[in-house]
């Protein structure tokens, strides 16, 4: 069974997604807190963060900040309905998706699974991409610059698979968000220049994204 931690100071919610969850055979613990959150992550494997941007002791932008710092586990973060804001800052924080409050839990499921889905596609592969400096196994999804092992998100190793996979290819924006995921596409435009941001930082010295001025982003090995 997957096991998924809910970081949410809403005690009614924890309830109900741990009895919707059930039918779909998903395990769901529920902090109240960042503090009780953060150290159930230290201690225990989680498949998957569902995180709150509201939390008495200390904001969900700062709580994924330091789950980044030790982990890749994929986070969906709750933000309130129309707030771009935070879904932008999420993003940019190495936020894989977000839901707006109040949700359906049926939908919640959905992108969960969607995740998952697209994380064991990049499983499936079975190939070592190499460029140089730059080492992308796709069997693991891991990616090495010099010989070190970088630590992505989700999102940013999918954006780096898709466009080594065909270096020199032009891909739009519209492109990028329907092979990453396909939805909100307002809100997607600007995470894909986000996760370009993040994931050209995480590969320096390398330099391999180029941005094609008025259509997107290629892979220059």
């Amino acid at each position: 069974m997957n096991r998924i931690l809910l970081i949410d100071d809403d005690e009614r919610l924890g309830d109900l997604l741990a009895e919707y969850f059930a039918r779909f055979e998903l395990g769901l613990e529920h902090a109240t807190d960042a503090g009780s959150g953060l150290a159930r992550l230290a201690t225990n494997r989680f498949d998957l963060v569902i995180l709150d941007v509201m939390l008495p002791d200390m904001d969900g932008f700062e709580t994924c900040r330091r789950i980044r710092r030790r982990s890749d586990v994929p986070i969906i973060m709750l933000t309130a309905r129309g707030d771009v804001t935070d879904r932008v800052v999420g993003l940019e924080l190495g936020a894989d998706d977000y839901l707006a409050k109040p949700f359906e839990p049926r939908e919640l499921v959905a992108r969960i699974q969607n995740l998952w889905r697209r994380m064991r596609r990049g499983h499936c592969v079975g190939a070592t991409l190499e460029f140089g400096e730059l080492s992308i196994d796709t069997e693991r999804r891991r990616v090495y610059v010099g010989g070190k092992e970088v630590s992505l998100t989700t999102r940013e190793y999918e954006l780096l698979q898709l466009l080594a996979g065909q270096p020199g290819r032009k891909f739009s924006r519209d492109e990028i968000i329907g092979a990453l995921r396909g939805t909100d596409a307002d809100i997607f435009s600007r995470a894909v220049d986000i996760a370009v941001s993040r994931l050209r930082q995480k590969l320096k010295p390398l330099d391999p994204i180029r941005t094609v001025w008025g259509r997107g982003y290629e892979f220059v090995p």
